[in-house]
């Protein structure tokens, strides 16, 4: 049993660097940016609208792979009562971390739709124009 605990443990860590690791591009494209992709684009609106967007996604992948864990926790206790139970607390975990997520990210979708507040796309609507 432990052969196949540290096998699979090697297993997760090599698939888990390659998916870490940055791929080969053998793109070519101009390095020199346009005017669309300057810094001076890039508002305080527009950090926050990315960051919670940036915070979902990682929020989600990390509660995913936690059930992903525990499945193979679970799988690998082998009647052992203990890792069993520690298994199913990481699964019951990470469903209602999951659950969070979607829950923020509906009622983010939700506060969209019945008030034009997009958070996922934070623009503030300007009041009067100073440019002649």
């Amino acid at each position: 049993m432990k052969n196949i605990r540290n096998n699979l443990v090697g297993i997760s860590a090599g698939v888990g660097a390659l998916f870490l690791s940055p791929a080969i591009a053998l793109a070519q494209f101009n390095m020199v940016p346009d005017s669309a992709t300057t810094l001076n684009k890039i508002s305080i609106y527009t950090l926050i609208s990315g960051l919670v967007s940036l915070v979902l996604v990682v929020a989600a992948l990390a509660f995913f792979f936690t059930l992903v864990i525990g499945g193979i926790q679970w799988i690998l206790a082998g009647g052992d009562k203990a890792n069993a139970e520690s298994a199913r607390k990481k699964i019951t975990g990470a469903l209602i971390g999951l659950a969070i997520v979607f829950i923020a990210w509906a009622i983010g979708s939700l506060i969209n739709i019945l008030f034009g507040f997009n958070i996922f796309n934070l623009t503030i609507p300007i009041l009067y124009n100073n440019v002649p």
